[in-house]
């Protein structure tokens, strides 16, 4: 399934970047400099490229269509699990968001273990939450939607990756990712 297959991939960036996060907090956590311009890429990365892109096309089409379609199990499955995780993840990218303000602002010890405690919280959590997508709640779908449905999903997320390719969506956060890998991960 197309939908699917481009949500699993994005996941994988999303992952890469939850590594880059981690190392990037160990960095700080070992005594080395806090970059907040870099803190700020990953908090974009994580507003635009997972939440606004992705999380976008798993809400409004594929657990919209297996809400609708497969009834209690769907709904508890993605209302009480999948959209629950999604705002934790928020949450943790608005905490440090104001961590890193409050550090600008003070050079406070408190504000930087709140940097590293909620970056590193955002990765256990979205590591998490993505091998449960993959492995439980795409496999779902895709079994169990109809071919009509099936077709629908993956044509409203061809039209949103090719909006999103158009409007430079991809390129943009990909380069970003690539450039924090080179710091943190390959550096």
């Amino acid at each position: 399934m197309y939908g699917v297959d481009i949500l699993v991939k994005e996941h994988e960036n999303i992952k890469r970047m939850a590594k880059v996060m981690r190392a990037a907090s160990l960095q700080v956590f070992s005594g080395g400099e806090l970059v907040t311009k870099d803190f700020y890429q990953m908090l974009e990365f994580v507003r635009n490229y997972a939440d606004k892109h992705h999380h976008k096309k798993e809400e409004d089409i594929l657990f919209e269509y297996m809400k609708k379609e497969l009834g209690k199990l769907a709904q508890n499955l993605i209302t009480n699990g999948m959209l629950v995780e999604h705002d934790l993840g928020r949450l943790h990218m608005r905490e440090l968001e104001a961590a890193l303000q409050e550090y600008e602002a003070s050079n406070s010890e408190d504000a930087k273990l709140d940097i590293v405690v909620n970056a590193t919280a955002y990765t256990y959590l979205i590591n998490r939450h993505i091998d449960k997508e993959n492995e439980v709640v795409f496999t779902f779908g895709a079994k169990n939607l109809t071919e009509e449905s099936r077709t629908i999903v993956d044509q409203r997320t061809k039209e949103m990756e090719e909006g999103a390719t158009k409007d430079g969506v991809q390129d943009k956060y990909l380069k970003v990712l690539e450039e924090l890998e080179k710091k943190y991960i390959l550096g």
